[in-house]
């Protein structure tokens, strides 16, 4: 049985940070709202509670009922979830004199507390609480103090309850790493087994034993969950498998081909259907962005159906479905607000009587990209760039045509193969070219011009969360420009996308 710790969310921004920090630690988590999480079992060892943007003295504050924990497993609180646990103890929480944004230092700590072994003495810690713990209940010990406050750090006597008002978590908290360890380690009591060939073993074995012989579709994408996905289906049930890669007239240039071919190479049994003309008759005249993703999705449905019903007697439906995805759907206040819908395969199940199977659900990017490796997958397929469901459907800003396509494909090329041949394509999450709905009086050849202008943007991120531009050498931006409006007919104007994300979003639809 897979030793885990639970992770009890109050909406903090950082929750997803805490998973990913005690999965580093090669120790098992999953996520759950603090307000839904299940009676744990033999395997859960600890109980780590989030930070939240609520205060505890709110009216509409999250209040856990932690009676299935407490006493029973060590518990760590982290920010409002130290101070929830002294205020609910009779502890003292209110405004901070000074409140705490950024860097700080531990300049008192208790190394004989087990969270603290080999930690340094004014370690640097990062600080995010506009609240301090005040005063402590009676059997409360402070354990760690910083200039400003007090109480950064406590440990409740007679009991395996840790609170601190940092955060472990984030970069800027240097040995943030070592008291997770501690806690999941040497306090809870964790085997550090969770690997990708652990993972890999247990979901093959999983797998074969949830499917038997009975047959498996999977849409392909050519991005990197659906192709961790096909192969791990692969090594469980080999033939059973059939994936459907669409070409919807909407991919990179050349993605078609080259990437049926490379999962061919693979192994996989693979069926390629050329739908273009559909997806683009469909989008003639659609310029809204949230109609293009609902008309491309649609499209995408049909086409699945109506190829998936040509093979005999398929019981299962195959997502590549990660994590985050699941997080976002049971998140503390229920799902986010729209942004985007997302481009997926909604409604088939239903439609087709089939079940659902999603091997890397528990999984976060990076690990699916471990477990890939681990599955012998070419590193060239797992360090791509994210791309759109919708593809260039939603980087033609405005009316998607068959030219306008064309006139993105190759500026996007131009893009891509520039930063891989600058050797700048892995320092950079994703990259994008977008065809712009503006056009511009330029001066090519002593003639004047009117014709498109397109934006590039590159961005680094860990996973899409929140994202900052990269700045890229301007030498390799003045060469890329040129290139464009060289070799691209009807483009005169190349412009630098300098946003984040928030407040703007990594694509532009």
């Amino acid at each position: 049985m897979q030793d885990k710790i639970l992770i009890l969310d109050f909406g903090s921004q950082y929750t997803q940070l805490i998973a990913r920090k005690v999965r580093e630690l090669h120790v098992y988590c999953e996520i759950y709202p603090y307000n839904r999480y299940p009676a744990p079992d033999a395997s859960v060892k600890g109980v780590i509670l989030s930070g939240s943007p609520f205060s505890v003295r709110d009216s509409g504050a999250p209040v856990p009922d932690l009676g299935l924990v407490r006493g029973r497993l060590p518990v760590l609180g982290i920010c409002y979830g130290a101070q929830f646990i002294a205020f609910s103890d009779g502890g003292d929480v209110a405004p901070a004199a000074t409140r705490e944004y950024g860097r700080a230092r531990l300049d008192t700590l208790d190394v004989s507390s087990d969270l603290f072994s080999g930690v340094s003495e004014g370690t640097q810690v990062w600080m995010s609480h506009g609240d301090s713990i005040q005063k402590l209940p009676g059997n409360y010990r402070v354990t760690g103090s910083t200039a400003d406050v007090p109480v950064a750090a406590y440990q409740v006597d007679g009991e395996q309850i840790y609170g601190i008002q940092f955060h472990p978590e984030v970069y800027h908290t240097t040995e943030g790493k070592l008291i997770l360890k501690n806690f999941v380690d040497d306090i809870c009591g964790c085997r550090a087994d969770w690997t990708p060939a652990s993972f890999v073993e247990e979901a093959v074995e999983m797998l074969r034993s949830e499917l038997g012989d009975e047959k498996v579709i999977l849409g392909l994408s050519g991005g990197v969950d659906s192709s961790v996905t096909a192969m791990l289906l692969h090594r469980a049930v080999g033939s059973s498998l059939t994936c459907i890669f669409v070409d919807n007239g909407l991919l990179r240039k050349d993605e078609f081909p080259k990437v049926l071919s490379s999962y061919e190479y693979m192994g996989l049994n693979v069926k390629g259907v050329d739908a273009k003309k559909r997806f683009l008759d469909a989008l003639a005249g659609v310029d809204e962005p949230e109609e293009k993703r609902k008309v491309i999705g649609r499209c995408f449905i049909e086409v699945f159906e109506e190829e998936a019903k040509r093979l005999k007697d398929v019981k299962w439906l195959a997502q590549g479905t990660i994590y985050p995805d699941i997080i976002e759907s049971v998140s503390v206040n229920g799902p986010s607000a729209t942004i985007k819908s997302h481009h997926n395969v909604g409604g088939l199940p239903e439609v087709m009587q089939l079940k659902v199977i999603e091997p890397l659900k528990l999984l976060f990017k990076d690990e699916v990209r471990k477990v890939g490796s681990t599955l012998g997958i070419d590193r060239a397929l797992l360090g791509r760039h994210p791309f759109p469901g919708p593809g260039l459907g939603i980087r033609v800003v405005g009316e998607v045509t068959a030219a306008r396509i064309a006139i993105l494909q190759e500026v996007d090329d131009i893009f891509v193969r520039g930063l891989v041949d600058s050797g700048l394509y892995e320092q950079v999450w994703q990259a994008a070219a977008v065809l712009l709905p503006v056009r511009s009086v330029g001066v090519m050849g002593d003639e004047r011009t009117y014709e498109n202008v397109v934006a590039l943007r590159a961005v680094t991120s860990t996973d899409g969360m929140t994202a900052d531009w990269v700045h890229l050498p301007y030498d390799f931006l003045s060469r890329i420009s040129n290139e464009i409006i060289n070799r691209v007919r009807g483009v005169n104007r190349v412009v630098y996308d300098i946003s984040s994300k928030p407040p703007a979003t990594i694509e532009w639809e």
